[in-house]
């Protein structure tokens, strides 16, 4: 934990360096360890009486609470505020009072958690399942130490400067990489290996709990003197000097790890800074900079959602050694001689406590090796090449195959109007949106919706006895704006894995489709789930989860061989959605099956009945569904068109489902009209 105690350490010394997103499993003491932070914060003065907690000597002045009189404040200790995932825009940046603000003109404002955490700390556990536009006005704030709250031409304005300090499980889904970056430092913590380290672990939470008192009293001193540390460090700060061989180090190690925009420069100088502080130096040296870039950079590098943060320390050393020193090197010369030869790879070093990466995906356990099987007529399904072997005619498992390079997927949308969680895929009414109408609130006014709450009040103004200007608004006037905007489905994903699909290397092509749909779900903030079949049966690769990443973790793992159990994809899928809609009603589900429509099972039996009456057993409850056609050759059964049917949904080739296919026949039809045309005004120029 030495790095997540130096970031938070560092945080405490200098907020301005952004904050700590702590990325780490489950039960690896992420919250104990933030929530630890505010005992160990310096107390504030504050103005008495003032709830956005001004300082006396230099109060905001643009308070809500003021103008403040120049008086002595009152000590108190460092707050540490929580922010639950689930709170509303409201609760986040306090909220007005619409009735009297329309009918009296007065700003009656109620803060919200960030006027309460300025100038202490604001938590945010379990950050990565915050709604998008919470974490947007979240980033904000904390960027611009202010928060500002807009209400139909009401306005406020109050500061908000706090340390901000997110935790998350990657497991359970992933930031935006804006949102990453805007995350001055984060680390990766994990639970130790190390059996002794373990057993003090348990010993102290024991001794904890038969005593927390006395618990407490055992590191008193050790506290105090921490905090005495960090007032210290945080007197010294304005008089540490950042030399000009700094700053060519940290924008030479920015560039020559490629980190988009300028954030991170300026983080590091922050963080590199504040480490010399901590140290009790007045000057910045070279190892600061090395652990700022350590805090600073990895998160910072990701690529694409499946790519996992991480710092190559060697290409590290060696681009501070070569712009170390006093001289000034050749500008001419390439930081980074080829940096598509790292041989750490994009994941190397794990700097700044980031654990080293696998080199590759586990195999998985070893399935089972189905016995002979025919297809329903006896012979080798229709798609295998002359003399290959039937898949399901003794096919043992294929080891599993590369996904093909991703590419962009039309869009896929579940029809009709939901409401379900905010995202980016289907219609549904959202509280953030275009306006399409309004109502009578069912709870707290969030959205009003001016013009229908002045036509409610029109009415009765002289019955109300108006004789003034203003307005006479009730509360049963007020009305709620309804709002149209997108929402994220659970997409579950049903993939043929049998011996048919590895044909022809089959499988890669089919990994690649999937892959592109993950990084639409992730897009899209989908939650996503994977059931695969094959042999005699289905299984759920992955349960139902926010994590993309994981998602194609299994998927990469997934081998192939055996016979196609079509129907029990289907009800296995069908189980998992039956479960998910007692969990989260809201959220509507779609289905994307991946198969080239055959069936085969025991010998005697209609596969292909069966795996009709799952898949209308889909259509019945009204699931949307789509079939990823993936059957090849010159021959073709259409048995995916006669699934899709089946199910009421569509049915699209692999082809079809890349977004550019569409506008590729659009510039072909576009170029080729171009082209008669100027064919025919050279024949007329002739």
């Amino acid at each position: 934990m030495d790095d997540l105690r130096l970031a938070l350490l560092l945080n405490a010394v200098s907020p301005a360096v952004g904050g700590v997103l702590v990325r780490g499993e489950k039960g690896t003491a992420k919250s104990t360890a933030v929530r630890a932070l505010a005992a160990l914060m310096p107390d504030v003065d504050v103005v008495a009486g003032c709830r956005f907690s001004c300082a006396p000597g230099a109060p905001d002045p643009g308070c809500p609470d003021g103008p403040h009189e120049a008086a002595p404040g009152t000590a108190r200790p460092a707050r540490m505020v929580e922010l639950p995932v689930g709170a509303s825009e409201d609760r986040l940046v306090g909220a007005l009072d619409i009735e009297r603000a329309l009918a009296d003109g007065v700003k009656a404002f109620e803060p919200g958690l960030l006027a309460d955490a300025h100038r202490g700390v604001l938590y945010v556990d379990e950050v990565n399942l915050l709604h998008d536009h919470l974490v947007d006005l979240l980033l904000d704030a904390a960027a611009m130490g202010a928060s500002y709250v807009e209400r139909e031409g009401v306005s406020v304005r109050h500061a908000a400067r706090f340390l901000l300090v997110g935790t998350m499980n990657p497991e359970e889904g992933e930031l935006r990489p804006q949102l990453l970056d805007r995350f001055g430092l984060t680390v990766e913590v994990a639970a130790s290996r190390e059996p002794e380290q373990r057993v003090e672990v348990v010993r102290r939470r024991l001794a904890y709990d038969d005593d927390p008192a006395a618990f407490a009293a055992r590191w008193a001193d050790e506290e105090a003197a921490l905090r005495k540390r960090i007032a210290a460090a945080r007197a010294l700060l304005p008089r540490v000097g950042l030399g000009d061989a700094a700053l060519r180090q940290i924008a030479a190690t920015c560039a020559a790890f490629e980190v988009d925009g300028m954030r991170a420069d300026i983080v590091m100088a922050r963080t590199a800074t504040a480490l010399a502080a901590w140290a009790g130096r007045a000057d910045v040296r070279e190892e600061d900079v090395r652990q700022a870039a350590l805090l600073a950079l990895p998160h910072r590098r990701r690529r694409n959602p499946f790519d996992a943060p991480g710092l190559d320390e060697d290409k590290l050393d060696e681009t501070l050694e070569r712009f170390g020193g006093d001289d000034r090197p050749d500008p001419d010369a390439d930081p980074d001689p080829d940096p598509g030869t790292d041989p750490s790879g994009p994941d190397g070093g794990g700097g700044g406590g980031v654990p080293p990466q696998g080199q590759g995906p586990e195999s998985g356990p070893p399935a089972e090796q189905p016995g002979p099987s025919e297809s329903p007529a006896g012979q080798p399904e229709p798609s295998e090449p002359a003399g290959a072997p039937s898949a399901d005619a003794g096919a043992g498992d294929r080891s599993a195959e590369r996904a093909a390079e991703p590419f962009r997927t039309k869009v896929l949308s579940v029809p009709g109007l939901g409401e379900g969680a905010a995202g980016r895929r289907s219609r549904a009414r959202t509280e953030h949106g275009r306006t399409t109408g309004a109502r009578r609130p069912r709870g707290a006014l969030t959205k009003l919706h001016l013009a229908a709450t002045v036509q409610a009040a029109a009415p009765h103004q002289r019955a109300r006895g108006r004789s003034g200007p203003g307005l006479v608004v009730r509360r049963d006037d007020l009305r709620q704006a309804t709002r149209e905007g997108r929402e994220g489905n659970l997409v579950l994903f049903v993939v043929d894995a049998s011996g048919s699909m590895a044909a022809r290397r089959r499988m890669s092509s089919v990994k690649g489709a999937v892959l592109s749909l993950l990084l639409d779900a992730y897009q899209r903030r989908d939650k996503v789930g994977l059931v695969t079949f094959r042999g005699t049966g289905a299984e759920v690769a992955l349960p139902p989860t926010s994590s993309v990443d994981a998602a194609a973790a299994r998927l990469e793992e997934l081998p192939t061989g055996g016979r196609t159990p079509l129907a029990a994809g289907l009800l296995k899928a069908h189980d998992v959605l039956r479960v998910e809609r007692l969990r989260d009603p809201s959220r509507r589900p779609l289905l994307v099956v991946v198969t080239d429509g055959r069936a085969t099972g025991a010998r005697g039996g209609d596969a292909l009945a069966l795996a009709g009456r799952a898949a209308r057993l889909h259509a019945a409850e009204g699931t949307a569904a789509v079939v990823v056609d993936c059957e090849a050759g010159p021959v073709r059964l259409g048995l995916a068109g006669n699934l899709a049917r089946e199910l009421g949904g569509t049915a699209v080739t692999l082809d079809e489902l890349r977004a550019d296919s569409i506008a590729g026949l659009v510039r072909d039809v576009r170029a080729a009209t171009t082209g008669t045309d100027s064919t025919v005004r050279n024949r007329r120029a002739a």
